[in-house]
């Protein structure tokens, strides 16, 4: 049960930082255009791992060569994801695009799970999970109204 907590622990700090992440990409977006935003933040990403990897790294990149073609893909999502982000905030605000943001990554992650996709192990959907996006969802909408 505790590496469970702290797994989950773990991810409620990345959706922290993922508020804040997109607040501050919004405001970049709007001093140096969207597309630039999206270039800086990926430029300073690159070098914090960068500099994150010779101290904390235990893998290889070396084994990159390895991965399924489609692993690369991240990358290119990742642009979709900073630019999308930085783009909805300024007009519905942080809580309900974050919101959206969260009903959207349930909803895949339930069609991931189900399907196994990426070699991922089989995890069969359930009417709970359903009903949960969907209760996300109308939180979603109620955050939108003021």
């Amino acid at each position: 049960m505790g590496n469970v907590l702290g797994a989950l622990l773990t991810a409620f700090v990345s959706g922290m930082a993922m508020a804040v992440q997109g607040s501050l990409n919004s405001v970049l977006g709007k001093v140096t255009g969207l597309w630039e935003a999206t270039l800086i933040v990926h430029g300073v990403g690159l070098v914090v791992a960068g500099v994150l990897t010779v101290p904390l790294g235990n893998g290889s990149i070396a084994k990159v060569a390895g991965a399924p073609w489609y692993t690369w893909l991240g990358g290119a999502i990742g642009v979709v994801i900073i630019y999308a982000v930085a783009k909805s905030i300024p007009k519905v605000g942080v809580a309900p695009a974050t919101t959206a943001i969260i009903v959207g990554q349930v909803g895949t992650a339930c069609l991931i799970d189900h399907f196994g996709i990426f070699g991922l192990e089989r995890l069969p959907f359930q009417w709970s999970h359903a009903v949960g996006v969907l209760l996300l969802a109308v939180g979603a909408w109620f955050l939108l109204k003021h």
